[in-house]
């Protein structure tokens, strides 16, 4: 495989309500359902939504949530590239939903999704670009 053709296809997120967490991204971020997928008893197994270049899997999982409370090894943190203005949009949009800013640097702000997942909306320049 050529270096150039290696991209990210998707991240998944395990949740006890793949539902609710997949509405939160939808009506957050703006992210649009790509397939629902059931488990034989009609329950839903997974929602993807799309991220632009990559898919954002949310799966059914039986365990508890585990918020991430800092920097650990393997994931802990989705990145979301926004323009200044869509920032202050989203921190509000994220505080409207008991999801207020945890912190913030000059170009990141952090808060959590509604399982404890820790997200950022951030505008910082883009290394390609200078």
């Amino acid at each position: 495989m050529d270096a150039n053709e290696s991209k990210l296809h998707h991240i998944a997120l395990g949740s006890a309500d793949v539902a609710r967490l997949a509405q939160f991204y939808r009506d957050v971020f703006g992210l649009a359902e790509l397939a629902r997928h059931l488990h034989p008893d009609g329950s839903v197994r997974s929602i993807w939504l799309d991220l632009g270049s990559a898919i954002l899997m949310i799966e059914h999982s039986q365990q508890a949530a585990r918020p991430v409370e800092v920097v650990g090894a393997g994931p802990f943190l989705l990145a979301f590239r926004v323009s200044p203005a869509e920032r202050e949009r989203l921190e509000l949009a994220l505080g409207s939903r008991g999801q207020p800013i945890e912190s913030r640097t000059t170009y990141t702000s952090y808060s959590r999704d509604l399982d404890g997942n820790r997200v950022a909306i951030s505008h910082y320049p883009d290394p390609g670009t200078g």
